[in-house]
Formats: structure tokens, sequence, C-alpha cells
């Protein structure tokens, strides 16, 4: 499945400062895998090292949050619009 990934402004640096780069896969895990082959490094920002979503990044798939969905497994149909948002803390 081809899907699109919207890139924060942090990560821009693996993608050559494009916002939004395409990715392949049928559920999170392989899109992430795919952004990997493809950007190296990218994958280390968003996992953390036992292979688990880090816990300041939300990944939405459309519109759906994937920590209230299947997490790594949440599907990703063809055509899907899949954001990587840091979380942001302050005061």
């Amino acid at each position: 499945m081809s899907v699109k990934v919207r890139i924060p402004t942090i990560l821009r640096t693996y993608t050559g400062g494009r916002s939004e780069v395409p990715a392949e896969g049928s559920v999170l895990s392989e899109v992430i895998a795919s952004l990997e082959k493809d950007h190296p490094g990218i994958a280390g920002r968003v996992l953390d090292d036992e292979g688990k979503l880090r816990r300041f990044v939300n990944v939405y798939v459309n519109d759906d949050d994937v920590r209230f969905e299947d997490g790594l497994r949440t599907a990703t149909p063809d055509g899907a619009g899949i954001s990587i948002i840091p979380a942001v803390a302050g005061g």
C-alpha cells in the first residue's frame, strides 16, 4: 500500500527538507521500515531501543491516533495520510 507521511520540522533533516514523503506498507511498522530504507536514521527517532513507538512521538493514520488503535500493527490503507507529531510539553 502506498501512503503519504507528513514529516515534522525536527525530522526533515532525514528527508532532505521535505515535509511529506511517500512510503509503502499495509501496517504502520512496514511504513516505518519503508521510511528507514529511503531515509536512514528516521526510524531511530520514531522508535525506541525495543522497537516500540517512542513515548513522546504521536503517530496518526488519517485522523486516528495509533496508540488507541493497534499501535505498530495499525492498518495503513492505500492512500492513507500518516502524521508523525512530536509531543510538546510546557506550562
